[in-house]
């Protein structure tokens, strides 16, 4: 007999567990859907994102970091370390620890707040007087009916056209967080956050890593600055990072991969690596959604179509995060899942594309929201640039990370804060001020006039508001 719900999400990711959740706290009836399953085949909730995304590679980016301050970086402190080793097994133990602990986050909120979870894939199967019914298929096969259904299938890596991922030789970001060696030759296909992070990670722990990136500038999206300073920082670490290439075949070889492509002056290249890492974006993941058998409309690339509002072209169908429109982020899902179950409950709650923070998780960070200078410029907008470097912040040179900056861009007129940039220590942290500001659309000179605790990395940002009127204080 069909379980009767006010709503069903499918897939819980950050979108869709948060969006149950939300719902479930204004008083809704809420079952939630997700096939993930874990290495010992239990429910494995979080999505790509507590699975194989952001969680794992943080932890990884985490150990890592580790791994090479003790390693480089000790002695400064004046810490003598000798016979230093890698357990990598132990490393990639704490990883698989961290994400399961994510996973049982998930289940306790599910049970705190009432929702019902179903391990299992769902499709739509019909339109019912009572709503939606969504069949589920799995250990336990289901069918649910529900007046309200929000789709939050995400998205999953995309594939060099006839080089599919075999998870050993050639890596999406999955094979990518659990190598069971450390690659001597690492080579990794796009400059994007999947590429640099997780570069980054196999680079530490000692591989060498080729970068081979398509467009012509690198970081294309980032304010050029920043980007110019990132590469700096990158190649003086020791990643190779290569950019308008044309890649050509790749093959499987007895010893790894061959990569043959075409460099920036039109020469003819081969790259020969151990393993390789393609991370040239991501696909919406409606394959399975039964989108078809209920009319439920997706746009040529395979997204689901929907408005501003989230809302589908079928009545009480609402789609959040990768698998519509607009930036690939855990956090956007997020938002887009809280205004969804609220607008189902009848209320009015806004999600601003323009205050979503960007942030690569690299050493330095980069984080970034709002335009860029290019941006600002391209769009005829009189502004005035601020800038402070960490070298000149106390907190940075007692971090020994002094590399890199924040720049603020504020209208000329007004001084409303336009964007801010970041490429540097905890970037990553310190972008939710500029969001707050922007968000609230405030100025420059409101950043200048808060008073930020000293000695603290978030003075460079006050000192960079400063600097949009030419008054820093420290520089």
């Amino acid at each position: 007999m069909a379980k009767q719900f006010d709503l069903v999400v499918i897939g819980a990711g950050p979108g869709g567990y948060i969006a149950a959740i939300r719902a479930a706290q204004l008083g809704m009836s809420v079952a939630c859907v997700d096939a993930w399953s874990g290495a010992d085949g239990k429910a494995a909730p979080g999505g790509t994102c507590t699975n194989v995304g952001c969680i794992p590679s943080k932890a990884l980016l985490q150990s890592s970091e580790h791994y090479e301050q003790a390693g480089h970086h000790f002695a400064e402190h004046g810490i003598e370390v000798k016979g230093l080793g890698l357990k990598l097994d132990t490393l990639l133990g704490r990883k698989d620890t961290v994400v399961k602990q994510n996973n049982q986050g998930i289940l306790y909120l599910f049970k705190k707040n009432k929702v019902s979870f179903f391990h299992g894939t769902a499709a739509f199967n019909a339109k019912v007087d009572a709503g939606w019914s969504i069949q589920v298929e799995g250990p336990n096969a289901e069918e649910l009916i529900a007046k309200n259904v929000v789709v939050a299938t995400g998205s999953t890596a995309r594939q060099l056209a006839d080089v599919p991922f075999d998870e050993d030789k050639i890596l999406s970001n999955d094979g990518a967080l659990r190598l069971g060696s450390v690659p001597k030759k690492l080579g990794v296909i796009g400059a994007g956050v999947i590429g640099l992070e997780l570069g980054s990670v196999w680079r530490r722990l000692g591989a060498e890593v080729n970068v081979l990136e398509g467009a012509a500038d690198f970081l294309s999206a980032v304010d050029r600055d920043v980007a110019k300073e990132a590469l700096k920082e990158f190649t003086k670490q020791g990643l190779a990072i290569q950019t308008n290439v044309k890649v050509g075949e790749i093959k499987s070889t007895a010893k790894g991969v061959s990569v043959e492509y075409v460099d920036a002056e039109g020469k003819e290249q081969k790259l020969d690596v151990d393993r390789l890492i393609v991370s040239i974006g991501r696909v919406p993941n409606t394959a399975s959604l039964g989108a078809d058998t209920v009319g439920l409309k997706l746009d040529e690339r395979g997204f689901v179509a929907v408005d501003d509002d989230c809302r589908t072209n079928l009545p009480g169908v609402w789609a959040v995060g990768d698998v519509v429109r607009g930036p690939m982020l855990a956090h956007k899902a997020e938002e887009e899942g809280v205004a969804v179950a609220e607008r189902i409950a009848g209320q009015q709650p806004h999600v601003n594309f323009d205050t979503v923070p960007w942030v690569i998780y690299t050493s330095p960070e980069i984080a970034w929201v709002g335009k860029t200078e290019q941006q600002l410029k391209k769009d005829g907008r009189d502004y005035r640039s601020g800038s402070f470097p960490f070298m000149a912040n106390g907190r940075a040179r007692a971090l020994g990370n002094t590399a890199g900056f924040v720049k603020v861009l504020a209208d000329a007129k007004t001084d409303e804060v336009l964007g801010v940039h970041i490429v540097g220590p905890t970037a990553s942290e310190l972008i939710a001020e500029a969001v707050v500001i922007m968000e609230f659309r405030g100025a420059a000179e409101d950043i200048a006039r808060i008073c930020h605790a000293h000695p603290t990395l978030s003075e460079a940002m006050k000192e960079a508001a400063l600097a949009v009127d030419k008054r820093a204080l420290n520089f």
